[in-house]
């Protein structure tokens, strides 16, 4: 019976509270550090709390090993046309470095996938950088395909203003 015990790891994901919105900040910057994007954060601790709180605009759950705070996903209700219901799209889903492989990131996405067949939904979505093969191999092995006929377009800051003032109605 000598011999060193294996410590126990527990790990629980919990909806996020207004009081986490510095945390989920902080996770959020990590996030845009590991996909090469650093600089583009321009959100602060209170525009999360503003639109994730106040606002309702997304929602956000954390993973917790042991009690501290390892991983965040955001995800919000998008609707397809075509099945005629609201289902899950996941905006960001992040790990941190020192606890990936542990299963985590897989259990995040199973709290979200509960979560869309709960409230009725058929389909929970995402995107992932052309890059991050690691993610790319790790979605594929929990059964996601890429769905690749289509396009992401965007219209951002200026170009989005220049569109919103164009148009038959002002």
């Amino acid at each position: 019976m000598g011999g060193a015990s294996k410590p126990c790891i527990d790990f629980a994901i919990r909806d996020a509270r207004p009081e986490d919105s510095e945390l989920i900040l902080e996770f959020i910057i990590k996030l845009a550090s590991y996909d090469r994007e650093g600089d583009k954060v321009i959100a602060s601790a209170d525009d999360i709390r503003r639109s994730l709180f106040d606002r309702k605009e997304a929602e956000v759950v954390i993973g917790a090993e042991n009690g501290s705070p390892v991983a965040f996903a955001v995800y919000y209700q998008n609707y397809s046309t075509f099945l005629g219901r609201a289902n899950l799209y996941l905006e960001d889903l992040f790990v941190e470095e020192r606890c990936r492989g542990k299963g985590y990131g897989t259990a995040m996405l199973r709290h979200l996938a509960r979560i869309a067949v709960r409230r009725g939904g058929e389909r929970l979505d995402w995107l992932c950088l052309d890059f991050n093969v690691e993610a790319i191999d790790f979605y594929k092995s929990l059964g996601a395909m890429v769905i690749d006929d289509r396009r992401v377009f965007g219209v951002h800051g200026a170009a989005l203003r220049r569109l919103a003032g164009q148009g038959l109605n002002p």
